[in-house]
């Protein structure tokens, strides 16, 4: 898709160096998915704070690696 966009030449610049992108492109690209990363990680986070881990009353490890040997 092509997009024209009116971005400050100073953070294009920043995005660049810190990107290591080839061009203006790669690096813009680069950081959106960054930025698409770390939002879905911050959402994933809150959603277990919100509903946290919960294990089975005779959880144990000695009984997970039981398991696994298992199979």
């Amino acid at each position: 898709m092509k997009v024209t966009a009116l971005l400050p030449e100073d953070l294009i610049r920043e995005v660049r160096k810190v990107s290591g992108g080839k061009n203006i492109t790669a690096s813009i690209r680069i950081a959106l998915e960054d930025y698409i990363s770390r939002q879905r990680l911050k959402k994933s986070r809150q959603r277990m704070k919100e509903r946290p881990l919960q294990f089975t009353e005779h959880f144990t490890a000695a009984g997970v690696r039981s398991k696994n040997r298992e199979l």
